[in-house]
């Protein structure tokens, strides 16, 4: 029997570890169809796109109150395919603002959930706990100090390990000669990485900034930048705010031009914690629309808003957060790790220690089981 499945990840990180979870799966039971949002792995992995996940690619508070109507029709669509497929099953990835919303949604018509990647609940908005108890079935989580936190407060969590650690471990990485001469990098320059974000009001935030910084580090220390273009952004856009041409921009290489770099210029998310496992030392930056940020301020209670620190327990990696961002304070960060050597090795020593952190384990097989497992005992 055809058993189907709705499956959820509103960006580009939670459409390559939904990719990888639902190719799991699929090996387990070739009867599962997917369908939802997701992005082009999703697609290419045979997920049935009702909306495609660059449709989805707001963040913050403001932002989300504008685009309020367009999710509304969005989460009517869903509900209305659960409802015609008789779907059981859900599987939402990350996402929180949209994904908790439909969850009740969800739950109210008897969907089971199960939730893979856990909002940061643990860093702000903790009342969302108490929602997750209410509506998640499973949570499966991929940080180790996650799965406490949620049993503690009475939610069935369980760590998986963490997909990184996988996809990173099987990755073919170029040569650095190999990367160089495939995107005509000059040989006796360091790379200066930047990756300004997946959705284009983050690029359009972060880049002019963060570039105007990068090209006096280049020319301070005979480095050449590079500016990795998420496949959810366009290049034109990037070309459009920086119209010199003293930078490449290079796609789908992202995790050998991490691996190859001198140092990264890197928006809070995802990116950092694959560099941090590339062993890149980095400058975080973060920005958002000033009622985000006000709204935001209030409800973050950590030190840290960089995953690597947060894991790691202390600020081995400088922040920079909203109006400093800016051209002047970012290259006084690079110029202290550039200029100090014990500096530069203490970041790479620390940066090891991630890998030991998170573990082995290969999470989307881990995770793919157990939904399995659930879902034939129910079927």
């Amino acid at each position: 029997m055809l058993k189907s499945v709705l499956i959820i990840a509103g960006e580009a990180s939670g459409d390559l570890h939904g990719a990888a979870l639902v190719k799991e799966m699929k090996k387990l039971d070739s009867e599962i169809n997917f369908y939802g949002i997701g992005g082009n792995k999703m697609k290419d992995s045979g997920v049935e796109l009702i909306y495609h996940s660059d449709r989805m690619s707001f963040l913050g508070f403001a932002e989300v109150v504008k685009h309020l109507p367009f999710i509304r029709k969005v989460q009517s669509q869903l509900i209305e395919e659960v409802k015609i497929r008789k779907t059981k099953f859900a599987i939402l990835i990350d996402y929180p603002g949209f994904n908790l919303s439909i969850a009740k949604k969800l739950k109210a018509i008897d969907v089971e959930i199960f939730y893979y990647i856990s909002p940061q609940v643990w860093a702000w908005g903790k009342g969302r706990v108490k929602k997750i108890k209410k509506l998640v079935n499973k949570m499966f989580v991929v940080f180790p100090f996650e799965e406490e936190f949620y049993r503690e407060k009475g939610v069935n969590a369980e760590f998986v390990g963490h997909p990184l650690v996988r996809e990173l471990t099987e990755y073919q990485f170029l040569s650095k000669e190999d990367l160089i001469k495939k995107f005509g990098l000059q040989e006796d320059k360091e790379i200066l990485l930047l990756l300004p974000g997946s959705r284009k009001h983050e690029v359009k935030d972060i880049l002019p900034q963060v570039y105007s910084a990068a090209k006096k580090i280049s020319e301070s220390f005979n480095m050449q930048t590079v500016v990795a273009c998420a496949s959810s952004v366009d290049e034109s856009l990037i070309r459009e705010l920086i119209p010199d041409n003293d930078y490449k921009i290079i796609s789908g290489y992202t995790y050998d031009l991490m691996k190859h770099s001198k140092l990264g210029i890197i928006k809070s998310g995802t990116s950092t914690l694959e560099a941090g496992l590339l062993n890149l030392p980095m400058i975080i930056v973060y920005k958002t629309s000033f009622l985000t940020y006000l709204i935001g301020k209030t409800l973050i209670k950590l030190k840290n808003i960089g995953i690597v620190n947060i894991l790691l327990g202390k600020t081995l990696l400088p922040e920079l957060i909203q109006h400093n961002v800016n051209s002047e304070k970012i290259f006084t960060e690079a110029k202290s790790i550039l200029t100090d050597q014990n500096r530069y090795n203490s970041i790479k020593s620390g940066l090891n220690k991630l890998w030991d952190l998170l573990g082995n384990q290969n999470a989307a097989a881990n995770t793919a089981r157990k939904i399995i497992q659930h879902i034939n005992e129910k079927s």
